[in-house]
């Protein structure tokens, strides 16, 4: 059977640019079980809830959910378990030294397969308050309708 090779897209956390300013982003795998590598091959899983600490000197990823296998038996794993995330040692303490001094927290971006693993995409990020995610909005309507008015403009509608 030859190697799967590129980058399938398998879930994606969309509210999370909007709640959370991105400072920074890590690329980790994950440790899972056979039962919950096929569940994602049938792009079934779900990043709204999910968040990831530290605990130990390890990366841990909480409440992703990953729905039962439907062929599975006996051996289904249980769909909200924390997953350990494989990061690089210097990858996990320049966060652990960030998440404990200035309040940042560890969020899922994006779950993905790069070539036949699972990978998962964490940002290091700090919460947006109201008045921010009002004055992002506002900002990328108005770039929406500059967008609009150039076109419009090259066009000779106006």
């Amino acid at each position: 059977m030859p190697k799967e090779r590129g980058h399938s897209l398998i879930a994606r956390n969309r509210k999370a640019r909007h709640d959370w300013t991105v400072l920074d982003t890590y690329e980790g795998g994950l440790v899972l079980t056979g039962t919950e590598v096929k569940s994602l091959r049938q792009g079934r899983a779900s990043l709204v809830d999910a968040f990831a600490t530290i605990d130990d000197g390890e990366v841990w990823l909480r409440n992703m959910h990953i729905p039962e296998y439907t062929e599975g038996t006996w051996t289904n794993h249980s769909p909200r378990r924390s997953r350990k995330v494989l990061l690089h040692r210097d990858e996990i303490e320049r966060l652990m030294g960030k998440t404990k001094e200035s309040g940042l927290s560890l969020v899922p971006l994006s779950l993905y397969f790069s070539d036949g693993k699972a990978k998962v995409e964490l940002a290091l990020a700090r919460g947006k308050k109201a008045h921010d995610k009002r004055r992002d909005m506002a900002k990328r309507d108005a770039e929406r309708e500059m967008a609009r008015a150039i076109g419009q403009y090259r066009k000779g509608m106006r």
